[in-house]
């Protein structure tokens, strides 16, 4: 590892998704979108729904994607680790999938019979629309 980049890991509950060098990496707080690069100052923060990207090299526009559900990012000047609730690589994502789940969420929203029932079928709403969002940009 050089100089100009910091050690990044993701890691989820069931995997290690990444552990690698990185000249930046653009993680989705709560606080907006944070650009880590090496010797950035130490904080932690909260993490939400969205893309972590991952550079390899300054310049590089070709960005690994990995899509985050929530948790925690700890940062200081040489380290990056991410700990994430859920994580799945963009790639992996299926386009048609999500949006035939959106269709029958949208169908479970309107025969939800508590108002619990009905928050959590929004939040996957919201969710799958982030994750839709995360695959093709709009």
């Amino acid at each position: 590892m050089s100089e100009r980049q910091i050690h990044f890991e993701l890691i989820s509950p069931e995997d290690k998704l990444v552990s690698e060098p990185v000249y930046m990496a653009e993680i989705p707080g709560y606080d907006g979108v944070f650009g880590i690069l090496p010797g950035h100052s130490s904080m932690i923060f909260s993490l939400r729904p969205g893309v972590v990207k991952l550079h390899k090299n300054e310049g590089d526009n070709d960005a690994k994607k990995i899509f985050i559900v929530g948790g925690f990012a700890d940062v200081t000047g040489t380290n990056c680790t991410v700990l994430a609730e859920k994580a799945i690589m963009v790639s992996d994502l299926d386009k048609d999938s999500l949006e035939q789940s959106l269709t029958d969420l949208n169908e479970d929203l309107g025969s939800a019979e508590s108002f619990a029932d009905e928050q959590r079928i929004r939040e996957e709403i919201i969710l799958t629309k982030t994750k839709i969002h995360a695959l093709t940009g709009y």
